[in-house]
């Protein structure tokens, strides 16, 4: 098992955008085993999801292996979850600091708060009351956070989140 799971890693590695792998089992007798992947974005993802290549490495354990479920996940949320069961393969590095996470959302929610605000928000101050203007706002700003700023920030400040050098000041 591990080293099929491994020759999958291995072709994941050699797609475009990707940028880890790993394994996990439910408990340490378990006989469930869950495939953890990410990548850049979607497009390659979805790159690595319909390739002949991820089709034929499936396929290498009938009657082993078979996909039950798949579970999407962008930005921030998930990846910094603690681990449950066994972790197989490379070691995650675990979730960054707390206040890591704290300052890269807080730099993307001040500025399109106050946007938000100066413009959404000010054009609706004289037409209705200060509830139905903070709902309004909060409405407009959830998904945009969750599905467009965060996971934008997310990937631009990994470095911070990883707590790695600036890539501008990592040796060439």
């Amino acid at each position: 098992m591990m080293t099929w799971a491994s020759a999958g890693a291995r072709l994941a590695e050699s797609f475009p955008g990707f940028l880890g792998a790993g394994w996990v089992r439910s408990g340490p007798d378990s006989r469930e085993w869950h495939m953890l992947y990410r990548f850049v974005d979607a497009g390659a993802l979805a790159g690595w999801e319909g390739s002949s290549e991820r089709r034929w490495w499936l396929h290498g354990a009938p009657g082993t292996v078979r996909e039950v479920a798949t579970e999407r996940r962008t930005g921030i949320e998930g990846w910094f979850d603690a681990a449950q069961g066994s972790v197989v393969g490379p070691a995650p590095t675990g979730a960054p600091a707390r206040w890591r996470q704290m300052l890269v959302i807080f730099s993307v929610f001040l500025p399109l708060s106050l946007l938000v605000n100066v413009t959404l928000g000010a054009a609706l101050a004289a037409l209705v009351p200060l509830v139905v203007r903070v709902a309004v706002v909060t409405t407009v700003m959830t998904p945009v956070m969750t599905y467009l700023a965060l996971p934008w920030a997310t990937r631009r400040l990994q470095w911070f989140l990883d707590a790695e050098p600036a890539p501008w000041r990592r040796r060439r």
